[in-house]
Formats: structure tokens, C-alpha cells, sequence
């Protein structure tokens, strides 16, 4: 596999041999109140995720005036609005942008958000970001890729209903800014995502043909696909979350519950610790395992000091504490250095 690129967020490296990086998505479940954002920041930094994200935008530059409701935010919320309508209740201002990304820093938790406008980008970069994630819907907004770009700030980039050619697009605009610093998103635009349009195999796709490190944004029901994805060899996780789902907005449905969301880090922790190295070797825990339950090369009948050993003095039985059966070979024909008992362990000083 060729060398993949590796990209920091602060402290935190993302790359391979490094944790994965795990980001709790609060998204718009906030329904435009900060302090319930507040509740969700700390939910997050509780829950031990590397960073806390949200979304930018301002309703009247990211949607036209009569942009429908997709089908999943009509079951959300009342089918009569706009998208605009909608985001307008969601939206929230510069200054409580100012107070979360404060709040982050007091508790330990990296502040992140997609921008959704060039206005929303610039506001995050006078913030002080020091990510910005591109959501899939904007792989295809050249100008605030080239924005993203000249600001030289990393970009993680979703890729949810776009085809290789356009997640190719997007990269060489990023590198033809001299942005580098790139991870891209395997990502499945639906809400809740169906388990059997996740693909998650795209995720080494995108990893083998961009060279750069590779996550999954999951809007699949439950834990276990973004775990799935973390053995698959996903570097990063994003999850939306919520402090509970009965709450109303289009995405509290698909969201973890804040136990939920320490479930998943935790088990996330121990996948990726249970991957570990590709050397296949014995490890610690299976030395004293091994010696107990394989065998050992035994006697089957007394032999006397310079008898030569055959085939019919040999048996096998536990524990793996002498020679082992594979050697059998060589002990056959050669002689006994003393006497040696019946149902006795051959050890090579006895020969």
C-alpha cells in the first residue's frame, strides 16, 4: 500500500497507526438554542470524543426561497416549509459561535463546523478553526472549496452521493490551492442510510486511490456500522448525536443518545486497539494458553539408558512443555541419554 499522507488537528494526529479520530456531529440538533448546544458540547467531551462539530450557514444564502424539504426533514417537520424556513429556525448567530468554540476550549473538546457559505467560512476563520469540514453536499461548491483552500486550514471533506470523478474534482481544487491537508469522508447521503447501500469497502477505495487518510460519516441506525467501518480501516468517525432523539428537528431520529455516544467511543477504543499489528506472531496472552494446551512429544513404555528410540515409544499428550510433535522426525533413531520412564516427557537432554 502506498504511503498514506497524514494531517494534524492540534495536537491530535489523523493517519494511519494513530487513534481514530472521532468526532461527535451536534450538527443542528441544537434546534437554535445555545444552551442546549452548550449540554451537547460537554455530552461530547464526556463521551471522550476528539472533537465536537456543528454546522454554519446562513438560511438565506444557503437556500433559495422555495428550495423544498427533502422526503426525510417532510417526516421531521412540518411539510408545509421551506428549507429555508426550516434552517432559519436552526441558525445560529457569529456570537454563539464565539461562546461554543469558548465553551470547547474550557472543556478539552476540539470545535469544528461545516461551513455551508462563504460568509459562514470566513466567521469560522476569524474563530481561530483550525479544521474545516466540508459536508458532502458542498464537494461540488468549487468557490468555497477554493476558499477552504486559500484559508490553509485542514479539510475534511464528505463525500455522501458523489461519484469518484467529483470527489476527484474536489481534491485537485484543494491541491491546486496548495491545501494538502486533506481526509476525505466515505459517506451515504440518506438518513436513516440503508446497511446495504453502506459500502463501507469504499472506504479502502478512497484510501488506495488518494493516498490520504480516510473516515466514515455514518448515518446509519445504531453503533455497529461506524464500528464496522473502524475495522474496514476508517481513520475517522463521525456520528450525529443528540441528548434525545424525541426532540424535534430533521436529524434527532438518526441521532445517538448521549449514553450511546460513550458506547460508541468506547467500543470504537477497543477496535481499534483489537486491530492492532499485521505481524502474525504469539502473543503474551496466548504463552501460557499455548504451553498448557498443546502437546508434547511422551513415552509410551520404559526405555533404557542407549536404547534407540522408535516410532512405537512415542505418543502425544499435554502440556507442550517438551518437544513438540512437529519434531518427532528427528528424535526417531536417536538414542537415550539415560533412563527414561513410561508416560514421561521428552525433553532434548534426555537424548
Amino acid at each position: 500500500m502506498a504511503r498514506i499522507r497524514s494531517l494534524s488537528i492540534g495536537n491530535k494526529k489523523i493517519g494511519p497507526s494513530n487513534p481514530v479520530y472521532i468526532i461527535a456531529e451536534a450538527g443542528v440538533n441544537h434546534n437554535g438554542d445555545v444552551a442546549l448546544a452548550e449540554k451537547m458540547i460537554r455530552i461530547a467531551a464526556e463521551s471522550g470524543a476528539d472533537a465536537v462539530k456543528f454546522q454554519a450557514f446562513k438560511s438565506e444564502l444557503l437556500a433559495s426561497p422555495g428550495a423544498p424539504l427533502a422526503d426525510y426533514q417532510k417526516k421531521a417537520v412540518r411539510a408545509s416549509r421551506t428549507q429555508r424556513t426550516m434552517l432559519k429556525d436552526l441558525e445560529l448567530a457569529a456570537a454563539d459561535f464565539k461562546h461554543l468554540r469558548s465553551v470547547c476550549d474550557s472543556v478539552g473538546i476540539e470545535f469544528l463546523a461545516s461551513p455551508f457559505d462563504l460568509d459562514s467560512l470566513k466567521m469560522l476563520l476569524d474563530l481561530g478553526v483550525r479544521a474545516v469540514k466540508i459536508a458532502s453536499p458542498e464537494i461540488t461548491d468549487t468557490p468555497l472549496l477554493v476558499a477552504v483552500a486559500k484559508a490553509r486550514v485542514p479539510a475534511l471533506v464528505s463525500t455522501g452521493a458523489a461519484t469518484l470523478a467529483e470527489v476527484k474534482e474536489a481534491v485537485s481544487t484543494l491541491n491546486e490551492g496548495k491545501l494538502y491537508d486533506v481526509a476525505l469522508f466515505h459517506c451515504v447521503t440518506a438518513y436513516p442510510a440503508p446497511y446495504d447501500q453502506t459500502n463501507l469497502r469504499v472506504i479502502v477505495t478512497l484510501r488506495d486511490y488518494f493516498h490520504l487518510p480516510v473516515g466514515y460519516s455514518d448515518h446509519s441506525p445504531g453503533l455497529h456500522v461506524g464500528i464496522a467501518a473502524v475495522a474496514a480501516g476508517a481513520m475517522l468517525l463521525e456520528k450525529h448525536f443528540t441528548l434525545d432523539r424525541r426532540l424535534p428537528g430533521p436529524d434527532q431520529a438518526l441521532s445517538l443518545e448521549p449514553s450511546e455516544l460513550h458506547s460508541l467511543v468506547t467500543a470504537v477504543r477497543q477496535v481499534e486497539k483489537a486491530l492492532g499489528s499485521p505481524d502474525k506472531t504469539p502473543q503474551a496472552a496466548e504463552i501460557n494458553v499455548r504451553d498448557s494446551a498443546r502437546k508434547s512429544l511422551v513415552t509410551t513404555r520404559a526405555i533404557r539408558k542407549g536404547d534407540k528410540i522408535t516410532a512405537d515409544m512415542l505418543t502425544t499428550k499435554r502440556p507442550g512443555t517438551g518437544i513438540e510433535p512437529r519434531l518427532a522426525k528427528k528424535i526417531i533413531g536417536r538414542r537415550a541419554k539415560c533412563d527414561i520412564g513410561p508416560d514421561v516427557i521428552l525433553t532434548w537432554e534426555m537424548l
